[in-house]
């Protein structure tokens, strides 16, 4: 079987190209932008294998999807490539509607036209999986899980993008035929997470005894899923899942952003220890605007339809993250130091800068 992943070189897509590599009889063309979230050296492990490819690509760029598309002749898709980050999308919405909204227009397109070339029996087993979050179903209250049926209520510019992208990649398979599947999943983290993000933030400020910023009084809520995990549960969609269906993924992992970040402290304390409890670095800024209080998801679909089901809870992925932020400085370092310290993101005119960024 062969597979396009774009956006394979990102957090999500590495994991994807990863868990496929180890895979029988899978070839992979990974097809990435390389923006700053976008890192070769996750992919350092398979970067060699025969069966993995790699086309420094923008998904704007329609001529050079269609020579790709042609080339290699996939039976499957993966579309991961997003701009995806809530901060950045209220300081630079342009690019989140360009990459996620125009560029998923041209790979829709791309795909299609390849699509309607091929014979009928692999025009029949050919799929397109566009993997999408639960932003785009806005915020839960106090009770409640998301399900495929809920009704879509984005709040920032990142997730009204990607509720823009979920909703031509469905009227693409209504309209046109194309087999496609849509994904949403919930907050992942572990190894190998750009350091802007709530989680890997949080564990390098503490291992250099930087302030911890938490958003507002870190109630916030978010379902946390593994990123082994989620790719798991792309595999299995991507085979498995009914052409026009959406299936959400989640770890059934709820935990406030006040939460993860106490027990990411209190694990260091045993790992890294301090004189001072690292909880002491905890510190409180503005909220961010439009900020979403509560995520969940209702992954039942996917569990009973097609038999996925997440292998880590939180306390256990949290604690292989950790490991492996203390043992990989050689991934997260040049980050740190040339690309991304820990300022923080997504302010309006209105607030005053903080060095913080979260999920």
């Amino acid at each position: 079987m062969r597979i396009i992943v774009s956006g394979g070189a990102g957090f999500i897509g590495s994991a994807v190209v990863r868990f496929l590599a180890k895979l029988d009889g899978i070839k992979i063309l990974n097809i990435d932008k390389l923006t700053y979230a976008g890192n070769l050296a996750s992919l350092r492990s398979v970067a060699a294998l025969p069966n993995y490819s790699f086309e420094q690509v923008d998904i704007v760029d329609r001529p050079k999807l269609d020579e790709i598309f042609s080339s290699f002749r996939p039976d499957g898709v993966i579309h991961l490539a997003a701009e995806s980050h809530v901060d950045r999308s209220i300081t630079g919405a342009l690019a989140f509607i360009q990459t996620n909204v125009v560029g998923t227009f041209h790979f829709l397109e791309a795909a299609r036209a390849y699509w309607s070339t091929l014979p009928a029996p692999e025009r029949q087993a050919f799929r397109f999986l566009h993997v999408s979050t639960d932003e785009v179903y806005g915020s839960l209250g106090e009770t409640g899980l998301f399900t495929e049926e809920t009704r879509y209520d984005p709040s920032s510019p990142y997730s009204a993008s990607k509720a823009s992208s979920d909703h031509l990649a469905i009227a693409w398979m209504r309209t046109y035929g194309l087999p496609v599947l849509v994904s949403n999943c919930s907050n992942n983290y572990g190894p190998y997470h750009f350091p802007e993000k709530l989680i890997p933030l949080t564990i390098l400020n503490a291992m250099e005894g930087r302030p911890l910023p938490v958003y507002g009084n870190g109630s916030n809520i978010r379902d946390w899923l593994y990123v082994e995990d989620h790719a798991r549960a792309l595999w299995t969609i991507l085979r498995g899942g009914l052409p026009g269906r959406t299936y959400n993924v989640g770890g059934c992992n709820e935990r406030s952003n006040l939460e993860v970040v106490e027990t990411i402290c209190d694990a260091l304390d045993t790992l890294r220890p301090t004189p001072r409890p690292h909880r002491e670095l905890i510190t409180f800024v503005a909220d961010r605007p439009g900020h979403d209080k509560r995520y969940a998801i209702d992954a039942t679909r996917c569990e009973d339809e097609l038999g996925w089901k997440a292998q880590e809870n939180f306390q256990t992925g949290i604690a292989s993250t950790i490991e492996w932020y203390l043992e990989n400085e050689w991934w997260w370092g040049p980050l740190r130091s040339n690309v991304y310290s820990g300022e923080r993101l997504g302010l309006t005119s209105e607030a005053a800068p903080e060095p913080v960024s979260a999920c």
